[in-house]
């Protein structure tokens, strides 16, 4: 195998896995480009009160590299930026991150990629991962009169310690992942919280439990019994998995859990109709919790289903005429998902800019390479996020391919435009008639085009990234 250089862009979780997939495959020269000064990409960036994994730690983890000291089924984000920078640290790629470096373009030049930071500097390599991920971007909301704010504005995903909440009245903007965890955190010490709904999102109880002393110390001393717990979450999440992609009865168990869970945890009629969904579920993200709700009955939390029209010097106008008073303002509205790669130019063969041939929405062959941009593998690109199981597995599974990729580059590399045509018309084909079609949500551009997720079960992607099928690539270039 001939030394090829590798320069990754990202060091989260999937440009982790990538780095190390390669290592393993006898890859030397391997560089990752970060633009903070440390690991963790999104575990890093979210620092906001009640910031916890979503997904079941035993999942949420490396397969080759279970912790066996979590606190917790659930985990909170210290915890879970402690385990990536300790895998860093095992994995012997300390040594080979650009800290501070943040990629500003990308052009093919026929023999390889040349790389220029915001900084001027340039780098080269024969072969890019992009692992720059679809939650990097904060999505801000262009509220009229946002400027004119006197207090602070945050977003969950660039928050600021320093800003204080106790005894503050704080304005929520969303109802999602975020904010689910966040208005239950600050509640308690808020003088008042108003939070803005566009619509319900579906809620299903969180399993979580506290790990004890006796479960680490098994753990750590006999690492094959953290197998049973993993295996079991798997099951889990193959039965939300199956409801998000048309088993009836699985979808309606579902249904079922959340409804009773709405019943029994909001007893006032009219909360109760604010916090039911008319999407289908599974639509948009569906969202554990075990404390959303009986805080959304607090005395001190309101509810607001009104359209916001305008952002007061001191506070929230909604379209009712309804002035919202705050000190605060917080955006739990999520990321730009749906714009891979952005702020990055990347420019491939005969000039092409990929933001102009995602025009219509991104797409790539198994999500990882596109036609006419020769030895460019993506990690978590296009149409491989997961709507109910753990997304690592997906970036182990894309690791393991780029790997085998990478090892058939002697020179350009590219996929042909035909099977990548024919695996996006199956993702599309598939996707029309899937849950994430039935309403507008970070999954859709707004043409509704999803071009985020995957459209079945996570076992069917790592089946067809098993292997590199030769003939879907042409070594012209």
């Amino acid at each position: 195998m001939t030394a090829k250089s590798i320069v990754i862009i990202g060091a989260g979780f999937g440009g982790i896995a990538a780095a190390r997939a390669l290592i393993a495959a006898g890859f030397t020269d391997i560089t990752l480009v970060e633009k903070a000064d440390r690991a963790g990409g999104v575990w890093r960036d979210n620092l906001y009160p009640g910031c916890a994994c979503d997904i079941p730690a035993p999942l949420y983890s490396y397969s080759f590299a279970q912790n066996p000291t979590w606190s917790r089924r659930f985990p909170p984000q210290p915890e879970i930026l402690d385990y990536l920078e300790r895998c860093v640290a095992d994995f012997g790629l300390a040594g080979r991150v650009r800290w501070n470096t943040e990629i500003a373009s990308a052009v093919w030049t026929g023999a390889g990629w040349l790389l220029t930071t915001t900084g001027g500097e340039e780098l080269t390599a024969d072969i890019l991962i992009p692992a720059v991920g679809q939650l990097s971007r904060p999505a801000v909301p262009h509220l009229p009169g946002a400027e004119t704010f006197t207090g602070p504005i945050l977003h969950t995903a660039r928050w600021d310690p320093a800003v204080e909440l106790t005894g503050r009245r704080i304005a929520v903007v969303g109802t999602g992942a975020s904010a689910i965890q966040l208005v239950p955190a600050i509640a308690e010490r808020a003088a008042h919280v108003t939070v803005f709904q566009r619509t319900a999102p579906w809620t299903l109880p969180k399993p979580d439990r506290r790990y004890g002393r006796g479960r680490r110390f098994l753990y750590t001393r006999w690492p094959i019994l953290m197998a049973p717990a993993r295996a079991g979450t798997w099951l889990m999440t193959m039965v939300t998995g199956l409801a998000v992609t048309g088993n009836p009865v699985a979808n309606g168990l579902l249904r079922g859990i959340s409804t009773l869970q709405r019943r029994w945890q909001v007893r006032d009629p009219a909360l109760r109709a604010k916090v039911t969904p008319a999407d289908p579920i599974g639509c948009k993200r569906t969202l554990f919790t075990n404390d959303w709700l009986p805080t959304l009955g607090r005395a001190d939390v309101d509810l607001v289903t009104e359209k916001i029209i305008a952002i007061t010097p001191g506070g929230v106008r909604t379209a009712d005429g309804a002035e919202h008073p705050c000190d605060v303002l917080i955006y739990g509205t999520g990321f730009a998902a749906t714009e891979l790669l952005v702020p990055i130019r990347v420019t491939g063969e005969h000039g092409r800019v990929l933001s102009d041939v995602w025009r219509d929405g991104a797409h790539a062959y198994l999500g990882m390479a596109v036609p006419g941009f020769p030895n460019m593998f993506l990690v978590y690109g296009p149409n491989t996020n997961t709507g109910n199981t753990s997304v690592v597995y997906f970036h182990e599974a894309q690791a393991r391919w780029i790997a085998s990729a990478s090892r058939l580059v002697e020179g350009p590399l590219s996929v042909r435009p035909e099977p990548a045509a024919a695996f996006d018309r199956e993702m599309q084909t598939r996707l029309a008639t899937s849950v994430w079609s039935a309403c507008q949500s970070w999954y859709r551009t707004p043409s509704g085009r999803v071009v985020t997720n995957w459209p079945g079960l996570a076992g069917e992607y790592r089946r067809r990234t098993a292997t590199v099928r030769t003939e879907d690539f042409t070594h012209d270039g």
